[in-house]
């Protein structure tokens, strides 16, 4: 998938009938789990955020997979209106200091399987489907244990009470964009609390483009402080401790342009705010959350376009997008090697022969003068981005503008055509 850009099994199987067919019953085989597919995203995460402040952004992305009424294929219902499809809950792991992707460490793949008459309040947090941000927090856990700090971020549905009774520990933080106004201790909510605060610093902050917003530039205030949240009442709950102690972080944009929705965001977190600058760095920590937005693009169509698949059932379309998913983080990385700011290891998305592969490309695709020389460090992420380009038509001239995704799909299949070439360099044919 990372080589053709595609999850087409056709285009995947080269024109192949029979490695076309293959891959078909390898989605549909019973023994290949969704949940084994799963475990696999991590499998090269753990080693690389070793030592590292993590952040472990989770979110979910609806995969509307065309149907009708005759050809629901045991899909059931997303979102409003009458689409049909799976969900992603995904979980990233990002570098705090420098925002690069380190890969995909805990999540799940599911469809509904119909809906639940039992109002949403009237039940308890393991039948509720928002147990899924709960329970990929604590799937982390393991994963990144070799992490310095681990800090998890999300928008405002993981905004739950037993997430911030249960999950936090030592070096294992939350960060959440406020969803419920909260009651406090002593009295009021989490709005008035804030609102008889005063602002204490501004900024100017540059907002990326999202599918609601185009990209600008927004001064923004800051304000923050402690706060302690009541338990709500609530089925199941009764368990929990009556209140936890939390930091709030409030960003408001006062003076918008005209014409465009301000920004507000309140965060709350289990990290120390006791300055500005500490207040300034939880926001700017949650504006990294846009990085997994990213991903779900990249397996949309901007990417794989996975909504285009026409696989028959349900059971096949969740492992393809589980595949998917993993696919699509590192053409992520890829992307964010390109301007070799970032000094991740080339391990971080390629095998151990695939670099070897690596190693004996480059020196034939430098140039003879020091400017058309792979200017990274050896065995880095940036440095492997660098071959990917060249064998995409990349000019490779410091001057010349970054190599695009396109540029870097052809040096992708390029390059995994030589790496299957390579793999056949010792057979010997009767």
């Amino acid at each position: 998938m990372v080589a053709r850009q595609s999850i087409c099994l056709r285009r995947l199987s080269e024109g192949g009938r029979a490695r076309e067919v293959g891959f078909g019953r390898f989605l549909s085989n019973q023994k290949v789990t969704v949940e084994r597919l799963i475990e696999g995203w991590s499998e090269q995460t753990r080693s690389a955020v070793a030592g590292r402040h993590v952040l472990a952004i989770q979110d979910t992305s609806e995969l509307n997979f065309h149907t009708t009424p005759e050809r629901r294929r045991g899909l059931g219902e997303i979102g409003k209106g009458v689409g049909r499809g799976v969900l992603v809950h995904a979980m990233v792991a990002v570098d705090a200091s420098n925002g690069s992707c380190l890969g995909l460490v805990a999540g799940s793949v599911y469809t509904r399987k119909g809906r639940v008459e039992t109002p949403h309040g009237k039940r308890s947090l393991k039948d509720k489907e928002s147990r899924r941000w709960i329970d990929t927090a604590a799937a982390a856990k393991p994963v990144l244990a070799s992490a310095a700090t681990v800090t998890v971020v999300a928008d405002r549905e993981s905004d739950i009470y037993a997430e911030w009774a249960t999950l936090p520990g030592e070096d294992f933080h939350l960060l959440t964009r406020v969803m419920h106004d909260r009651a406090l201790a002593g009295g009021g909510t989490l709005s008035s609390r804030s609102a008889n605060l005063p602002f204490v610093a501004t900024r100017t902050v540059g907002l990326l483009a999202t599918h609601k917003r185009a990209a600008r530039q927004a001064v923004l205030s800051l304000r923050f402080g402690a706060v302690e949240v009541l338990r709500p009442d609530g089925v199941g709950l009764w368990h929990l401790p009556k209140n936890v102690p939390l930091r709030f972080v409030e960003v408001i944009e006062c003076n918008p342009p005209e014409g465009v929705e301000p920004v507000h965001w309140r965060l709350l977190t289990t990290h120390d705010v006791t300055g500005v600058e500490e207040g300034w760095q939880i926001v700017d920590w949650y504006r990294l959350r846009w990085t997994i937005e990213q991903l779900f693009r990249l397996m949309k169509s901007h990417g794989l376009r996975i909504e285009d698949s026409q696989l028959a059932s349900a059971g096949a379309l969740i492992k393809l997008a589980a595949i998917a998913t993993r696919a699509a983080a590192m053409i992520l990385q890829l992307v964010q090697a390109r301007d070799g700011k970032n000094p991740e290891p080339a391990s971080n998305a390629f095998s151990q022969p695939e670099i070897v592969v690596l190693d004996s490309l480059n020196p034939k695709i430098e140039g003879k003068t020091a400017m058309q020389k792979n200017p990274h460090a050896k065995h880095s992420l940036a440095w492997a981005c660098w071959i990917v380009a060249r064998l995409g038509g990349w000019d490779g001239y410091p001057s010349s503008k970054p190599p695009g995704p396109i540029t870097l799909r052809h040096g992708s299949e390029y390059f995994h055509a030589i790496v299957k070439g390579w793999t056949l360099r010792d057979v010997c044919m009767p």
